[in-house]
């Protein structure tokens, strides 16, 4: 996921600098770092670092939760090695802030150093924001099976009898119920809906693929990939203005962070932050 562009970046990057902290850090005192730098021409350093793959690493994780910290050191940092950053003066190993903890014994900053600190974030994550607990016989109560009934089924839509359209449905169908507890599925004539408070993705299934409709108004989708269509006043199935594909079962975890995206607009859109790091 894109946090760098993510709508409430300074509430989590503060959440995470300040929980279970009494003496706070002002958060809006510092800007964000992209420990690997944005210069789509990385020197020759970072090459090194990265390895052969370095576009690839570059574009998926530069603006992930692993690559992200806070510094006042952002323009002395510019461009420079990961270990210029770390050594230099009022760099990572001087840092008191807790974002930049680890940076500072780190030796090489490559793709497994980012998703080390992505797991770790991740982690701690789950205790900032933990989820509540109650008792097994009251959430069953209040608990909603994960398809709604309709009059139709599965069996009606013929492109799901079996083959690759299937097998592409089945496993889409699995990540996306197991994104929320809240989400269900509704099959209808034409299309099956996902849907939390509305619909946050349809499916079209087609011969050998399935068309996908993504609840985001086209401008608002983080696809660095390029793969989405704008629908945008055109005749489709389904609800939203963003489409796209899903060929091949090795495109599914990209095509989830999409769909993702869509569902924590919904969730979210509620919610505000003025505040602005």
């Amino acid at each position: 996921m894109n946090f760098y562009q993510f709508n409430r970046r300074s509430y989590w990057l503060r959440r995470f600098e300040n929980h279970d902290r009494k003496e706070r850090v002002m958060v809006q005192d510092y800007t964000i770092e992209h420990i690997l730098p944005q210069n789509e021409n990385l020197n020759k350093s970072w090459q090194a670092d990265l390895g052969e793959d370095w576009k690839r690493i570059r574009e998926q994780y530069l603006h992930t939760l692993g690559n992200l910290t806070l510094t006042g050191y952002n323009s002395e940092y510019s461009d420079r090695s990961f270990q210029e950053k770390r050594n230099m003066d009022g760099g990572f190993k001087q840092s008191p802030l807790r974002l930049n903890e680890g940076l500072g014994t780190c030796e090489v900053w490559n793709e497994e150093a980012i998703r080390k600190r992505a797991d770790r974030l991740a982690e701690k994550a789950t205790k900032i924001w933990y989820a509540p607990t109650l008792p097994a016989d009251i959430l069953k109560e209040y608990q909603e099976t994960g398809t709604e009934k309709s009059e139709y089924t599965l069996a009606q839509h013929h492109y799901l009898d079996g083959g690759i359209t299937r097998e592409l449905f089945d496993a889409f169908r699995a990540e996306v119920l197991a994104l929320d507890e809240c989400v269900r599925e509704v099959i209808l004539k034409l299309y099956i809906a996902f849907k939390a408070e509305t619909n946050f993705v349809d499916v079209v299934p087609q011969s050998k693929r399935l068309l996908l409709i993504v609840n985001l108004d086209f401008p608002d989708v983080d696809d660095p990939r390029k793969i989405c269509r704008d629908v945008t006043g055109m005749g489709r199935w389904g609800n939203g203005n963003t489409e796209v594909m899903l060929e091949k079962l090795e495109d599914l975890p990209y095509i989830m962070g999409l769909v993702r995206q869509s569902l924590e607009r919904q969730l979210g859109d509620e919610e505000s932050e003025s505040e602005i790091v």
